[in-house]
């Protein structure tokens, strides 16, 4: 079957995207603001995260996996401001079904190919995948915190 491998994967990607995305509805029900940001330097507000899950997603998955030409700006992700949960859950549905799509058109072999990994240079397809899958469950993590540091930042003061 063309793909499995592809298809095995993509829903961890897909459930740490929607953790992301979760975190921030989180943070819109409780009135908190979604470009809170931690006190220390060089953190992210969820919101940032979120924006950032998605472009960085559509650019490896997209255009680094699948060859379709991606535009992004990761410092433009990571810079993001206002916006809605609302508005992002929106978004990543268009995206998920774009990526499903092309998922479905990838064989096991293709995952076998070499790609040209924007920053860790040449690895396979599968490595791709993998290294998605790593990078969405970091920000995932890093999106909890961030949302429960918010809730109690608002909540005492």
């Amino acid at each position: 079957m063309p793909g499995e491998t592809a298809r095995t994967l993509w829903p961890y990607i897909a459930r740490s995207i929607e953790q992301i995305i979760g975190a921030l509805s989180d943070l819109e029900d409780a009135g908190v603001p979604l470009d809170w940001r931690p006190p220390a330097p060089e953190t992210n507000s969820v919101y940032a995260l979120a924006v950032h899950a998605l472009g960085t997603t559509e650019h490896r998955l997209l255009s680094v996996l699948c060859g379709i030409d991606v535009d992004r700006d990761r410092e433009a992700e990571l810079a993001a401001t206002g916006g809605s949960a609302t508005a992002i859950a929106d978004d990543w549905r268009r995206l998920k079904e774009r990526i499903t799509a092309a998922l479905k058109e990838l064989s096991d072999a293709d995952l076998a190919t070499v790609r040209q990994h924007p920053v860790r240079g040449e690895i396979s397809g599968l490595d791709v995948l993998i290294v998605v899958a790593r990078h969405m469950a970091e920000h995932a993590g890093q999106a909890e915190l961030t949302r429960d540091l918010a809730l109690a930042s608002t909540a005492s003061g």
